[in-house]
């Protein structure tokens, strides 16, 4: 289903400005909303989309909002999502960053700002399950060795994020996972 331009930018104001715990918190709910339940985007788009905004440079959320709106309306999509996505958080930044000048070195500041961290954690950690699931689901074998072989790798090697995408890339091209066939 082709969405109307009104609808790309009422989704992408709405979710990519008041989902919080990062960028990737943000594009698990954007991919319930435009996969899920609106069915703008097919999971495999989805999958290049985020794949894509991954490898590019800057703000992966909007790398991410960009290629959805390309892919559910070309260029007119693109350019709604991405300002729908991008102007109304920038302006909420610049003031916060006006009160942030304001209340830095204030004690239930610090302590409010020490808590949000730890809920992003939390969040960013729920985040991944969002996109590991369908994966470990399908292979549950594969996720098992690569999951925790990139993590030690990351802390072990400290490789760059980039090489590891890399290695990855190259494991899933030998390791291919059979598509289950659809039911009768």
């Amino acid at each position: 289903m082709r969405p109307s331009l009104g609808s790309i930018a009422s989704v992408f104001a709405r979710y990519a400005n008041t989902t919080f715990g990062g960028g990737s918190a943000t594009i698990a709910v954007l991919r319930r909303q435009i996969v899920e339940h609106r069915a703008w985007v097919e999971p495999s788009e989805f999958e290049l989309a985020y794949a894509l905004s991954r490898l590019t440079p800057g703000t992966n959320l909007l790398a991410f909002c960009t290629a959805s709106g390309w892919i559910a309306r070309r260029g007119r999509g693109a350019i709604v999502a991405l300002l729908a996505a991008s102007l109304p958080c920038s302006i909420l930044a610049v003031l916060i960053t006006v009160f942030y000048d304001q209340l830095h070195g204030n004690v239930v500041f610090e302590a409010a700002l020490a808590g949000a961290l730890a809920a992003a954690v939390s969040i960013m950690a729920a985040t991944a399950w969002v996109f590991a699931e369908p994966h470990v689901r399908a292979a549950p074998w594969k996720a098992a060795i690569i999951v925790p072989g990139t993590v030690a790798i990351r802390l072990g090697a400290q490789l760059s994020p980039i090489a590891i995408l890399a290695i990855a890339a190259v494991v899933g091209l030998a390791w291919p996972v059979a598509k289950p066939e659809p039911p009768p």
